[in-house]
């Protein structure tokens, strides 16, 4: 069986990291079997979308589902990173601790796999919705009088909300 742990330094002393497709390593670990429950082998694989611009944790769930891990440990989780891991047969798993405390806890059957994603829909980097629109910023076409209202330009225009 294999369980990725989102991490940061990665190894089994590390803790989990509280964002999975943030984090900036993956510690693989390689355990027996659930009966025997026996760490076999671990690796420290690097996230390569950690600083995506976006969709770092649907690359980061493609990568678990890539290479045949059967458990993802992690603080967060968004519906997108969820979404791909379930649909590529990948137990997804909430936790807080050691990388090696929480393996074990799994094992043990005192962790249970999640039904939903741990974040909302629209929870995305700070500032990820605001657009450079054109209008608005003294431009004569804002909505508040003077020309500083809501811009009507792609993503959103000068601090108001975007209106298509």
């Amino acid at each position: 069986m294999k369980i990725m742990v989102a991490t940061m330094k990665g190894g089994l002393d590390d803790q989990v990291a509280l964002v999975f497709g943030r984090c900036v390593n993956f510690t693989i670990v390689e355990v027996g079997g659930k009966k025997t429950k026996k760490i076999k082998k671990t690796e420290v694989v690097a996230n390569a979308s950690a600083a995506a611009r976006g969709g770092a944790g649907i690359q980061a769930a493609q990568l678990a589902v890539d290479k045949g891990i059967e458990v993802v440990i992690g603080g967060n989780f968004g519906p997108n990173a969820f979404r791909v891991l379930i649909a590529g047969g990948v137990d997804v798993v909430q936790a807080q601790g050691k990388v090696k405390e929480v393996v074990e806890k799994y094992l043990e059957g005192e962790l249970k796999p999640l039904d939903a994603s741990t974040v909302s829909e629209f929870h995305g980097t700070p500032g990820a919705m605001l657009g450079r629109g054109q209008g608005g910023a003294g431009r004569g076409m804002g909505l508040g009088g003077r020309g500083g209202g809501m811009g009507r330009g792609r993503g959103g225009g000068g601090g108001g909300r975007w209106q298509p």
